[in-house]
């Protein structure tokens, strides 16, 4: 392994580690895609420009790899893929009250498109700005920001 990439293990590897845990809810999958993120990391090192911090960037690598396993998963029963959302343990930076209301919470999140759930992930449990989360998906700042804002009022309207 390259100097670079074991520096940017050592500074980004638990919090990969940590972003896609709150993907899938489940730690054995989230270390085996921490595994392949660093590794096609690796395989891809001479293309990183540095146009983004490396974590966006190593973000976006654990992103893609997140989707190709939800597809991977999906040619099997669906209920396959709700069980790696099922048991996802619920963080202490979620707004609620109560146990049982971090659960609703954490339930009500996995129930989003795809999508707007890594969004809403990124921005509360990484805390990455907008722009950050825009470059992971190939969008633009604002799309990210309206994007947010939308799954934030779905979650507020299914109370």
């Amino acid at each position: 392994m390259s100097s670079d990439m074991e520096r940017y293990y050592k500074e980004n590897g638990r919090k990969v580690f940590l972003y896609l845990m709150a993907l899938c809810g489940n730690a054995d999958i989230a270390e085996e895609l921490t595994q392949e993120t660093f590794y096609r990391a690796l395989r891809s090192l001479k293309k990183y420009k540095g146009e983004c911090s490396v974590y966006t960037w190593l973000c976006s690598i654990a992103h893609n790899a997140w989707l190709e396993e939800l597809r991977k998963r999906s040619k099997h029963k669906s209920e396959e893929i709700s069980e790696l959302t099922e048991d996802t343990a619920p963080r202490p930076d979620e707004e609620a009250e109560s146990e049982d209301g971090r659960m609703r919470l954490l339930k009500k999140i996995h129930s989003l498109p795809e999508t707007e759930k890594e969004i809403i992930l990124l921005r509360a449990s990484q805390e990455l700005s907008f722009r950050e989360i825009g470059e992971i998906f190939g969008k633009t700042e604002n799309w990210a920001r309206v994007t947010y804002y939308r799954a934030k009022q779905k979650l507020a309207d299914s109370r």
